[in-house]
């Protein structure tokens, strides 16, 4: 078998300890938290003491699997996870991927008043201009 004719598998987010989530539904919606236990196939323990969510155990279909992971023991306390997500830098790394920028925009955009929503398609026409203006010229 050539080297050419391997499938490369694909970068899995695996359902472990230390895997940072998403939480979809209820009141903790739109945060962060961290895997500290497999309760069973479909349930886990997650802790987020750095974002405000609760130690609670939660179904998967409620939670989305971001590809950040940390170093943390099994059934680890909400101090040791609150340490070790503070030593890794999670909310850093978080802030910097492309995903929490777009959630981060779609939330500022939702948040604009009639002004400035008019505001942002009076700079969209300018620039369409100028961009219209310069193919003109060229």
């Amino acid at each position: 078998m050539s080297s050419e004719s391997v499938v490369k598998t694909a970068n899995w987010r695996l359902v472990e300890v230390g895997r940072v989530v998403i939480i979809k539904k209820g009141p903790d919606a739109g945060k962060l938290a961290a895997i500290v236990e497999v309760v069973s196939q479909r349930k886990v323990l997650v802790d987020g003491p750095e974002t405000g969510v609760q130690r609670q155990p939660v179904h998967l279909t409620q939670v989305v699997l971001t590809p950040l992971t940390f170093a943390l023991p099994r059934g680890a306390k909400t101090s040791t996870v609150a340490k070790k997500w503070a030593a890794s830098e999670v909310s850093q790394k978080w802030s910097a991927t492309s995903w929490a920028k777009k959630i981060a925009q779609r939330e500022k955009r939702a948040s604009l008043n009639d002004f400035e929503r008019f505001q942002v398609m009076v700079y969209k026409k300018q620039q369409k201009y100028a961009e219209k203006k310069a193919l003109a010229k060229a």
